[in-house]
């Protein structure tokens, strides 16, 4: 029954994606869900998304939380631009509401407080800062979390007990000149000229080489239909990632000195729209240590994998870097999932809604 409750769950949230931050029918809908089989859930004060307690919550027994991610990405889909679950969330939120199921009057939650935390916004990396601002995180000693993983990282009846994802930080800004005629280059800056300049200076960037990272321009937009007219504007977008939150520190550093001693020598103005980033994982061996224990127990020794590192991200670990004395880790999930995580076609094996759910479940019982 438990499955197919899963299934339901999934179905549904498959069927109506919500981007970030708009997850409102998505809320209302597990609020619903989650109030029909008798819990008590939360709608968070001040943004999308919800929370729900089960158990003893007492400075005697520990607090767990487990997080689901409930937004959709936007992207085309057979030639229509829409919301679209390609990333997992969808299934992330049928396994932890299967491990509510799984955990509804057990005996366990006489020593144990768990709280099930459905989290808005993850694609924008944004989300696990504002719930964090909502003040629910600041009595659990535990936090775990779950993701698909590609059929390159895990096959179908695999699991690792972490997720180590790796910093992932976006620039935007403009360059800010003015344009000029054709034949007279010596009254500006041509600023298709500084960005060749600010690429060539990226790629002369070497941090720790053990360490891998990148830099590099992902966007640059300037000129336009007319020819004879040199471009003083450009709008410019930077990608950066690193393996880990010191080097990203240290590559974030060296990119915002090459923008600033571009704009002196050229005398430009370089504006700075939109910075955003998320931080690499920062794991607890504690709670691997109990993700490892429950995906034996859940799918057997065979299938236990060591932790994947990544150098794609997760907001998650926002919540450990937040606050040091949580423990936290993220389960990988193998779904034989093909052919890649935001493909608008992803798809993976249904059959690893229940894994997930079971893995989450004996997690839980083991943390004492």
């Amino acid at each position: 029954m438990t499955a197919e409750k899963i299934l339901e769950v999934f179905n549904h949230m498959h069927a109506n994606p919500e981007l970030s931050n708009e997850e409102y029918e998505t809320t209302d809908y597990i609020f619903d869900y989650l109030e029909q089989e008798g819990f008590s859930p939360v709608r968070f004060k001040n943004i999308t998304g919800l929370y729900c307690d089960m158990g003893t919550f007492s400075d005697e027994y520990p607090t767990i939380g487990i997080r689901a991610d409930i937004d959709a990405l936007y992207q085309e889909v057979d030639g229509v631009k829409r919301a679209n679950h390609s990333c997992g969330h969808d299934a992330h939120t049928g396994m932890v509401i299967g491990a509510m199921l799984k955990m509804k009057n057990h005996e366990a939650l006489e020593t144990r407080g768990i709280r099930f935390i459905f989290q808005p916004a993850e694609e924008l990396g944004s989300g696990a800062l504002a719930v964090v601002e909502e003040g629910i995180i600041d009595s659990l000693d535990y936090l775990f979390g779950i993701h698909l993983r590609p059929i390159e990282e895990a096959a179908m009846g695999q699991a690792s007990p972490s997720i180590e994802h790796g910093s992932a930080a976006s620039l935007e800004f403009k360059i800010a000149g003015d344009d000029a005629h054709g034949a007279r280059p010596h009254l500006n800056h041509n600023a298709i000229e500084i960005g060749a300049d600010i690429v060539n200076m990226l790629s002369k960037i070497h941090i720790n080489p053990i360490i891998p990272s990148s830099v590099k321009m992902t966007k640059f937009i300037a000129g336009g239909k007319s020819l004879n007219i040199i471009p003083g504007i450009a709008e410019c977008g930077i990608d950066m990632r690193a393996q880990t939150n010191e080097e990203m520190d240290n590559l974030k550093d060296r990119v915002f000195k090459i923008l600033k001693y571009v704009e002196e020598f050229y005398d430009v103005s370089i504006e700075e729209e939109n910075f955003s980033g998320i931080v690499a994982s920062e794991s607890n061996e504690e709670a691997i240590q109990f993700l490892r224990e429950g995906i034996t127990d859940a799918l057997g020794a065979e299938n236990l994998m060591e932790p994947i590192i990544t150098s794609g991200g997760d907001d998650f670990h926002y919540y450990t870097v937040k606050y040091p004395g949580l423990k936290g880790a993220m389960i990988g999930l193998g779904c034989d999932l093909e052919p890649g995580l935001h493909h608008p076609k992803m798809t993976f094996d249904r059959k690893a809604l229940a894994n997930g759910t079971d893995i989450l479940y004996h997690s839980i019982l083991k943390v004492k």
